[in-house]
């Protein structure tokens, strides 16, 4: 029999599962004007296609299916896990905004815990109906700094004119491709520290690392 606590992290789980499939998905109407028989052809040299897997593809999607989608939904996932463990790292470290996450709790940002599961269990639903706001406008492009994805548009390029652009290919080519590879290692990187503690260790050490304290099991 699950406790109150457990299911209060599961829908915890669940509720940040629903807004990264509604909120991080490319734009319905960008998408539609894209011809499956369109589907980009990928090979050696392209973005995103590096060592040691090349073009990889043993389902053989790439000749059935929209790749520019896939592509963008890899690079906004990629960003959001790279934001999601640098959040991790954070927590883990001690650091703590200033200031107050709700005033009407009196809840501190020095008050939220440590811990993947505890930190997002402290955000009152206020705060993650703000965040869900957030992140719709910025994938509308009404947000802070970004414009929508559009069909001229590279993969991914939903940044303001006034943010850093580079004219040398090479140095292109290899700033987008970085922000692949390390979009890609946040994704596993955030998912380890997740199932680290769903089986009760330490998100970063799950070997009991600097210390040895462990957070208690949730499942």
């Amino acid at each position: 029999k699950l406790s109150s606590k457990t299911m209060q992290s599961v829908a915890v789980v669940a509720l940040a599962l629903l807004e990264s499939v509604s909120a991080f998905q490319a734009p319905a109407a960008a998408m539609r004007s894209v011809s499956r028989a369109s589907a980009t052809m990928f090979s050696e040299g392209d973005l995103g296609v590096l060592p040691p897997l090349g073009v990889f593809d043993p389902l053989g999607l790439i000749e059935t299916r929209d790749m520019r989608r896939y592509e963008i939904m890899e690079i906004k996932h990629g960003r959001a896990a790279m934001l999601g463990f640098l959040h991790v790292i954070a927590i883990e470290a001690g650091i703590r905004v200033p200031g107050y996450l709700s005033t009407s709790q009196n809840l501190k940002f020095s008050d939220v815990p440590a811990g993947c599961f505890a930190s997002l269990e402290a955000v009152p639903t206020a705060g993650w109906l703000q965040i869900m706001i957030l992140t719709c406008m910025q994938e509308a492009g009404t947000g802070f700094a970004s414009k929508p994805q559009t069909d001229d548009a590279e993969a991914g390029d939903i940044a303001l004119d006034s943010w850093v652009r580079y004219d040398d290919p090479e140095v292109k080519a290899f700033k987008l491709n970085a922000e692949r590879q390390n979009g890609r290692a946040a994704m596993m990187g955030i998912t380890g520290c997740l199932i680290h503690e769903l089986l009760g260790v330490d998100a970063l050490y799950p070997t009991g690392g600097l210390g040895g304290a462990a957070p208690p099991t949730i499942f």
